[in-house]
């Protein structure tokens, strides 16, 4: 008699999944991180799912509930959709288990991720780009899968994914000699979230469990708001693995009542630790791999002398978006000023701005200025770095008194995005 499936995961379940991915996941590293140990005066280990096969955990999901249909159903094909990572774990399981597979991506998907796919699923995937976000690639997808009496392979609300996802929350308590305090988790639609939560619950109830979800598309803060899932009409894209604009309805109801906290994100704050993680640990992450280690300055009074766990989720990230990171993380620690600045008209006015207004450790990294015949004045764009974020007020002050300044642009989204 087959056993009925409730909003509840089944710690049973778990352990035939971990089975199940035995020879397919890497069973990842829980690593002690000594520069964020000695910052926040805490024990901060990281588990690493950004070594896995595919570079993130959705190996885990993705082919466990491929491998619990049956040969039959699977000769039908599978149809997902995703910004990437899950598509890459169905990609992976369509290659190993000779199934042919159709993929759905966003249009703006990162190339790297769109390569990836292709070359994990090889002849037994087709990738179809469509919308501007997940949830319209998804749309697209059942509608598919519909009309072609395809299977769909859910990015997280199904109980095989998350069952999948949850052997994370396993090797962490197999590997952790002591009690867990604190762990934080990743949230876009709530598969890795709802998976640990269900684990610990069961084998560490004490364990406060943090979901950590960007601002721009917090779609479980509003859910644990309304208290139930809600579409967020408009969210950023910029943290694509976690770009989700409505969490799970199977997974919110797992997580409502076992997470500790939902924490959200900014974007700035995010790349900000792309780049420390890079640069003190050599460890390369994407936005959505970032975010639970971005929430730790949060809890920072709250961890001190704890044993914390932070999931790295994911390491697919497009060299190409580095500069953007860098921008984003210049701007949020206040390092990076634009400007509209009034330029006279005469020889000699720029050399006036770098010798009386800038200060000595003050860097122009833009300058977009053309002269206009018969005006006493031109407008230019001006970028400016600074070293301290202390040197911003002096500098303000010296552009108002010499007559340079026009406006102040940071606080101006809809111009800002024309300039980064």
């Amino acid at each position: 008699m087959m056993k009925e499936k409730t909003d509840s995961v089944v710690l049973e379940d778990v352990y035939k999944a971990a089975e199940r991915l035995k020879n397919v996941s890497v069973k990842t590293p829980l690593s002690v991180n000594n520069n964020l140990s000695a910052v926040y005066n805490a024990h901060v280990r990281f588990k690493r799912e950004d070594l896995q096969r595919v570079r993130s955990y959705k190996i885990r999901g993705a082919y466990n509930k491929m491998a619990t249909l049956s040969k039959e159903t699977l000769s039908r094909g599978v149809v997902c959709a995703s910004a990437g990572n899950h598509a890459q774990g169905v990609a992976f399981a369509c290659h190993t288990m000779k199934v042919k597979g159709t993929i759905f991506m966003p249009l703006p998907t990162p190339g790297q991720k769109l390569e990836q796919v292709k070359m994990f699923g090889g002849d037994y995937v087709e990738v179809v780009l469509y919308g501007d976000t997940f949830d319209e690639a998804k749309d697209a997808a059942l509608k598919f899968c519909s009309d072609q009496e395809g299977v769909f392979i859910h990015p997280f609300d199904d109980h095989a994914i998350i069952e999948g996802q949850a052997t994370v929350g396993l090797e962490i308590l197999a590997q952790s000699e002591e009690p867990i305090d604190y762990l934080f988790v990743p949230v876009g639609g709530g598969g890795l979230a709802a998976g640990v939560c269900s684990v610990f619950q069961k084998l560490s109830p004490e364990t406060k469990i943090i979901g950590v979800e960007p601002s721009t598309a917090a779609s479980l803060e509003k859910a644990m708001e309304k208290g139930e899932p809600v579409l967020v009409e408009k969210i950023s894209r910029f943290v694509d693995g976690a770009a989700v604009q409505k969490v799970g309805n199977l997974t919110f109801e797992i997580c409502r009542d076992i997470l500790y906290d939902v924490a959200t994100i900014e974007e700035g704050k995010i790349c900000e630790t792309i780049l420390s993680l890079y640069n003190k640990d050599a460890i390369v992450v994407e936005p959505a791999g970032a975010l639970s280690v971005s929430a730790l300055e949060k809890y920072k009074e709250e961890i001190k002398g704890k044993n914390v766990v932070c999931i790295i989720s994911g390491s697919n990230n497009d060299i190409t978006r580095m500069e953007e990171i860098k921008e984003k993380a210049l701007l949020y620690a206040g390092l990076k000023h634009y400007f509209l600045v009034r330029f006279p008209q005469r020889p000699g006015a720029l050399k006036t701005f770098v010798m009386d207004v800038l200060g000595p450790n003050d860097d122009i990294t833009t300058f977009e200025y053309t002269k206009k015949n018969s005006k006493e004045k031109g407008i230019a764009v001006v970028g400016i770095a600074l070293k301290n974020n202390e040197d911003f007020d002096p500098l303000l002050y010296k552009m108002k008194k010499y007559d340079f300044f026009v406006n102040y642009l940071n606080n101006d989204p809809s111009l800002m995005n024309l300039l980064i």
